[in-house]
């Protein structure tokens, strides 16, 4: 139990891109487990673990290989990643990797069911994933979450298809800090920060956020906000100004509504893509509609009978 409390810190003023109502529970089950409320066997540990693995797995349908983004999005997940439901920007980046590179695969389906997660490590899976368009046709499914970190990723592909009760969108960045300072003083404990630097220890958990702190964190989450927003209308092909008006502003739309505002391209489950994929071909459709005038290489590919 000694250790939650400095992870509970941690993850509560990391900057997030994710539902606010995922981050809440997440928190809400670290301070159950922190007050002991929560205590999972090694068995349910282990069930979970495995399940974690298998469905983190790369399958294989012919020439078409589905790569799952599953759960909550962190950077080096470590073992964190098998037994909590996380997926690791580092694991799942080399994952992608090895698919891009493997000549048998003729497609890459991005199986995505993720709330988001932290911002760390997620622009650089996106450009991963950016810079391999025109290799082989990318299509990320919502199958269903796909939202804030994963949208991010997701917007990267050369296609985004919602499964019918896929929901997608919640393009922000939060910022969550932890007052404990109640809790403290609930359990008699006083702390004392001694630091060199005037902002050693601003913002931390054992006192309420103080007006300069906060224009601080306000500050780290409008810069993540603008790399999101120019990430996503870069690969989308569309404005900074589109994005923000018609993306929804940290809202999330059901498939029909993520459609009509073409936050994704087409509406259809994960096997009727993968079915699709192995039908009929891809053929491009020449460079740059998508990313158009950007000066960076966003060669579009299509869908034969789209």
């Amino acid at each position: 139990m000694k250790t939650y409390p400095a992870i509970l810190a941690a993850l509560a003023d990391s900057v997030w891109a994710i539902e606010a109502s995922k981050l809440t529970a997440i928190l809400g089950v670290l301070n159950g487990r922190l007050l002991g409320h929560v205590e999972a066997d090694r068995a349910t540990l282990e069930a979970l673990a495995q399940e974690t693995r298998e469905r983190s797995q790369a399958k294989r349908f012919r020439t078409v290989a589905v790569l799952p983004l599953v759960g909550v999005i962190m950077h080096r997940g470590g073992m964190m990643e098998e037994s909590s439901g996380l997926v690791s920007t580092e694991t799942w980046g080399k994952a992608f990797d090895q698919l891009v590179a493997d000549d048998e695969v003729g497609a890459i389906v991005l199986d995505i069911d993720s709330p988001g997660g932290t911002v760390d490590g997620v622009p650089e899976v996106a450009e991963k994933v950016f810079q391999a368009r025109g290799t082989k046709p990318i299509v990320a499914v919502a199958n269903t979450w796909m939202t804030s970190a994963a949208y991010f990723v997701a917007s990267a592909a050369d296609e985004i298809v919602a499964t019918p009760s896929g929901v997608v969108g919640s393009i922000g960045v939060i910022v969550l800090h932890l007052d404990q300072s109640g809790l403290n003083a609930d359990l008699g404990l006083a702390y004392t920060y001694i630091t060199y630097g005037r902002y050693k220890a601003e913002g931390h958990p054992d006192a309420p956020l103080e007006d300069e702190a906060r224009a601080r964190l306000q500050e780290y989450v409008d810069t993540y906000g603008e790399q999101f927003t120019k990430a996503v209308a870069r690969n989308r092909g569309v404005t900074p100004a589109t994005v923000r008006q018609t993306y929804g502003e940290g809202r999330f739309y059901q498939a029909a509504d993520a459609l009509d505002r073409k936050m994704v391209d087409r509406v259809a489950t994960l096997e009727e893509t993968v079915a699709r994929l192995q039908g009929t071909g891809y053929r491009e459709q020449g460079r740059g509609k998508r990313g158009q005038g950007t000066g960076v290489r966003a060669r579009r590919l299509e869908l034969d009978g789209r």
